[in-house]
């Protein structure tokens, strides 16, 4: 086989992977061309895209993969529905419609879509494979880690049974060794304190996460959560291993994930809904889940080691995007080297479907050198001839530069305190802006977390912002020589650049807590001295490399904010326009698409919000 297309969807995060010969091409989500968040629809536009770059067709694939077997997750649902009787009815009413009319007889409604997507019946009819959907986990993340071979840990909510599972990697083949099944889920016990809390499930783990910090790990509350969440929610076995009390749990017979009122008696704490005020108990509760987590991970990494041998380990499914457990597993040090393929949780499968296609059911040696994963810009990216025309068709008002001259004016604007919406090249694969399509600033200022929270990113305070930064600064302020390119690990900072809690501090609300000066550099710091690092070096990618330095020249630091170009419910911009529009909505400052400047009081319209935020949303 040479030319693969891998495919995740119709449950969230649909994307589309092409490979060729085992090397990846493109990688894309659908939610950046449908601008809806989390998109589960098949992916038309991702396809599209990639196909007419490349000038092919279905008819010129060797192979179509599905990231999971959907008759497996049938079977899962009906024997879960048989057994939950009659507190399951109303999923049974809610989704066998679904899989009767379409997933029971999946291939046929599939090649319908792609014939769809074709624009009439095709002449030649590729494969059409089916991974497991924990399979196309760990072929995403094992065989582009560049080791020849390690261990595997898959952790989710669930995929056709499987939960998490445990196995080792070496040359072509993967091989599990243990896993735990459905409705046992690591995934879902998290998923049910995010629904508690009063975020969204499948996309308000990030806040939960983000939350914990705001929680004193040593407080009676805090380990009293702690002492009733592993008493009455989850049994932890010495090897991680872990049984959920089902007594607790909804998910597995309806569409929620827990009783609340069953939950606040336990805890003696009311749920949260979306909106309400953030309490201590409620920080200390998100505290108690993470801890509990990150147990689980570090009890399984260790017993995963001893199992296999191996120096090497990789992680993939949506709990290894926990990157303040993936940090904590870094500095336990049961592990050599980690590394976490950037689309972790379900787009990513589209990646790993199409890889395992290759090596396991095509039979191809692994080249671990060619075949390594070095950088996440795999998506859309946008000519200086397409950036000007679209300008100059909207009567954009914008200044080009020589690359070196932008870089100068951009960092001079950033150390004066401007907010700068910055799109360069190839989009970014996965959840996180990675340098192409972000929102940076200046970390030393006190008042900018507060400033792209509420002005420009529309979003919870408490939410922290990631550093970009080089690689000597990572070792410098955070002790790590190891790269971190995809921000997926939360390191510590060191405690000669950390500021002194003020006193009576464990009592603050969340709003006194959150604008204290923690360090020299407050704005990437969280509440507990952390941050979610990025390293950039001159190889994965010279212009923002390049940009540090000019900015360490007039600041000292060679750290940016990154954050993603996009606001609350949008997905990250893609698009010329998709960024002119959110930067025209928002209070950035500036905006720099390709080498062009666009500085906001130049635009017309400029100051008229109601415009922009009706044409953003429309787009």
């Amino acid at each position: 086989m040479s030319l693969i297309l891998g495919v995740s969807c119709f449950y969230h995060d649909s994307a589309a992977a092409l490979i060729k010969d085992g090397k990846i091409i493109y990688a894309v989500q659908e939610e950046r061309f449908t601008r809806k968040k989390h998109d589960p629809s098949y992916p038309f536009e991702s396809i599209k895209f990639i196909f007419d770059k490349l000038q092919i067709g279905y008819e010129d694939l060797d192979a179509i993969v599905y990231y999971e077997k959907p008759l497996l997750k049938f079977e899962r649902i009906l024997q879960l529905i048989h057994k939950f009787v009659p507190q399951s009815r109303k999923q049974f009413c809610e989704s066998m419609p679904v899989w009767v009319k379409q997933k029971l007889f999946f291939k046929n409604y599939f090649w319908s879509l792609v014939e769809e997507s074709h624009g009439g019946k095709l002449k030649k009819r590729p494969k059409l494979l089916f991974s497991e959907h924990h399979l196309s986990h760990a072929a995403s993340t094992f065989y582009p880690s560049g080791f020849e071979s390690a261990a595997i840990m898959t952790l989710d909510g669930v995929g056709e049974w499987t939960s998490l599972a445990l196995g080792v990697g070496r040359g072509s083949e993967i091989t599990f060794l243990e896993q735990i099944e459905f409705p046992h889920s690591l995934g879902m016990l998290y998923s049910a304190f995010t629904y508690f809390l009063g975020f969204k499930v499948n996309s308000g783990e990030y806040k939960l996460m983000g939350l914990a910090p705001y929680g004193e790990e040593n407080s009676e509350r805090t380990q009293n959560y702690v002492k009733l969440i592993k008493e009455n929610l989850i049994h932890i076995h010495d090897n991680g291993h872990f049984v959920l009390n089902l007594d607790f749990f909804d998910y597995q017979h309806s569409m929620r994930m827990c009783n609340k009122k069953q939950w606040e008696k336990l805890f003696n704490i009311k749920s949260r809904v979306d909106g309400d005020p953030v309490g201590l108990d409620h920080m200390d509760m998100a505290l108690a889940i993470q801890l509990v987590t990150e147990e689980v991970v570090l009890k399984l990494a260790k017993h995963l080691q001893e199992m296999t041998g191996e120096e090497n380990v990789v992680l993939s499914g949506g709990v290894a995007l926990n990157c303040v457990a993936n940090g904590k597993l870094k500095r336990a040090n049961i592990f050599k080297n980690i590394f976490i393929q950037p689309a972790a949780g379900d787009a990513g499968g589209a990646l790993g479907a199409a890889l395992a296609a290759h090596y396991i059911y095509g039979e191809n040696k692994r080249d671990v050198i060619s075949s390594k994963f070095d950088h996440a810009f795999l998506g859309p990216e946008y000519s200086r001839d397409e950036i000007i025309a679209y300008m100059q068709a909207n009567d954009i008002s914008y200044q080009e530069y020589q690359e070196g001259d932008l870089i100068k004016e951009v960092a001079s604007l950033i150390n004066q305190g401007n907010v700068i919406g910055w799109f360069q090249g190839n989009m970014e694969w996965g959840p996180r802006a990675l340098g192409h399509r972000s929102i940076i600033a200046d970390p030393r200022n006190v008042d900018m977390q507060k400033q792209l929270n509420l002005k420009i990113k529309y979003r919870e305070s408490f939410r922290p912002f990631a550093p970009i930064m080089t690689e000597r600064e990572n070792k410098k302020f955070f002790n790590d020589d190891v790269p971190g390119p995809y921000m997926l690990f939360v390191s510590p900072l060191d405690e000669k650049y950390r500021h002194d809690k003020p006193a009576g501090y464990e009592d603050f609300d969340l709003s006194k807590k959150l604008y204290f000066k923690r360090s020299d550099l407050p704005a990437i710091t969280h509440i507990d001295y952390s941050a979610r690092i990025q390293t950039v070096s001159p190889s994965s990618d010279i212009l923002m490399h390049n940009l540090l330095e000019e900015f360490g020249k007039l600041s000292g630091y060679e750290i940016l904010i990154n954050t993603s170009f996009n606001v609350r419910g949008e997905p990250i911009v893609m698009s010329p326009k998709q960024a002119f529009l959110c930067f025209m909505h928002t209070e950035m400052d500036y905006l720099v698409l390709g080498n062009t400047l666009l500085k906001k009081t130049e635009q017309k319209d400029y100051d008229n919000a109601d415009v922009w935020r009706r044409d953003f949303q429309k787009d």
